[in-house]
C-alpha cells in the first residue's frame, strides 16, 4: 500500500493505495489542525494514518511510501519541507489574522521522513497538474496549468512538457501575486494587500461582503445563479478579477489549456466557466486564440489523485 496524503487550509485528507492501482481506500477526512504548537499537522496526519492502516488491517510500520500534496508557500528547513501556509500558519498575517495561533512554518516533510522511508512532497496544484496530465483534461497538453479556486488560489504550471517547480517548489503562487492596490478590504492571510488570493479567494469572499448579505462563496454565488442582481454584479467582479490572473499566466507562458478546480470553482462551474472563458479570449488574440479553459478531468477527487501522482 501507498499513502495519499492531501493537506488543504480547510481539510487534511489521507487514502491508501495498492500498488499499480488507481483505487483509494480507506479514506480518512479532518479539519485541518490549527490549534496548540506546529507539530499538530504533522501529528494529525500520522494519527490519521495509523487510522487508515487499522481499518486496513495493516501494520503502519510496514508502510514505506508517502505522497504528500500540500497547500503553501513552502520553506525549506534543515534540506526538508515546512508549511508557510497563509490559511494555517496564523503568525504571517500578524495581529490582524483570524487563525488561532501564532505559527510561522509548520514542519511536514521532516516528521514523515521519520517514519517512512520515501517521503515525495509537492505543491497541491504541481501534484494535481501531474494528476491531469496523467489522468484527467490535460493529457497529451505540453504547454498547461492546473488552477484551484477554493479557500485559496494556486496554480500548477507546465510549459514545453515541463513542469516548474523553482527553487523551494513555490513556481505557480499566482494567487499571490498582485492584482490591486486596494487595501481596505483586500488583505490577504500572508500578509499582502490586493493580491489574487486577497480579492477572490473563497476565505475573502465572506469578508469582502458580508456586509451586503453574503457571508461566504456559497450563498453568494447560489443568489447569483438565483438571478439576484447584486450578487451578479459581485460574480462578475470577482470574474474579472480571477480572469485577469488566468490571462496574465496564459500572456506570460504562452498556455494551451488551464484545467480548473477547487470548491469554489467545481460546485459552480456552469456559472463561472463561462466567463472566466470570454475574460481570457476577449484580450490579444494573438496569445489567446484557441485557448482552452476545462473542468478538471479528475473533477472533486483531483486533491486525491494528486497525491497519488507523486507515488504512482
Amino acid at each position: 500500500m501507498r499513502v495519499c496524503v492531501d493537506i488543504g487550509g480547510t481539510k487534511v485528507a489521507v487514502s491508501l493505495s495498492p500498488p499499480g492501482s488507481r483505487e483509494l481506500l480507506f479514506r480518512q477526512r479532518q479539519p485541518t489542525a490549527k490549534e496548540g504548537d506546529s507539530g499538530a499537522v504533522a501529528r494529525q496526519i500520522l494519527g490519521m494514518i495509523d487510522t487508515a492502516c487499522a481499518e486496513a488491517g495493516i501494520d503502519p510500520a510496514s508502510m514505506e511510501q508517502v505522497g504528500v500534496s500540500s497547500t503553501g508557500p513552502f520553506v525549506m528547513a534543515g534540506g526538508m519541507i515546512e508549511l508557510s501556509t497563509p490559511n494555517i500558519c496564523g503568525g504571517l498575517a500578524g495581529a490582524g489574522s483570524p487563525l488561532p495561533n501564532d505559527w510561522m512554518t509548520v514542519p511536514i516533510e521532516g516528521p514523515l521522513r521519520e517514519r517512512f522511508r520515501l517521503v515525495r512532497v509537492e505543491n497541491d496544484c504541481v501534484a494535481a497538474l501531474e494528476a491531469e496530465r496523467r489522468w484527467g483534461a490535460l493529457q497529451g497538453v505540453d504547454h498547461c496549468a492546473y488552477v484551484t479556486w477554493s479557500t485559496g488560489i494556486g496554480m500548477g504550471l507546465c510549459v514545453d512538457g515541463r513542469i516548474l517547480r523553482g527553487k523551494n517548489g513555490n513556481a505557480g503562487h499566482g494567487g499571490h501575486t498582485f492584482v490591486s492596490d486596494d487595501d481596505r478590504h483586500a488583505i490577504c492571510g500572508c500578509g499582502n494587500h490586493g493580491d489574487l488570493e486577497s480579492l477572490v479567494a473563497g476565505i475573502a469572499i465572506g469578508r469582502r461582503f458580508a456586509d451586503r448579505g453574503f457571508d461566504g462563496a456559497e450563498p453568494l454565488l447560489e443568489a447569483a445563479r438565483d438571478g439576484h442582481a447584486d450578487a451578479v454584479g459581485i460574480v462578475d467582479a470577482l470574474c474579472r478579477t480571477m480572469g485577469r490572473g488566468l490571462y496574465n499566466i496564459v500572456a506570460l507562458l504562452d498556455l494551451q489549456r488551464i484545467s480548473l478546480g477547487g470548491s469554489v470553482f467545481w460546485h459552480h462551474r456552469e456559472l463561472l466557466l463561462p466567463k472566466l472563458q470570454a475574460y481570457v479570449s476577449g484580450h490579444l488574440p494573438a496569445l489567446t486564440a484557441g485557448v482552452e479553459l476545462v473542468p478538471a478531468g479528475l473533477a472533486d477527487k483531483v486533491g486525491d489523485y494528486a497525491a497519488l501522482a507523486l507515488v504512482d
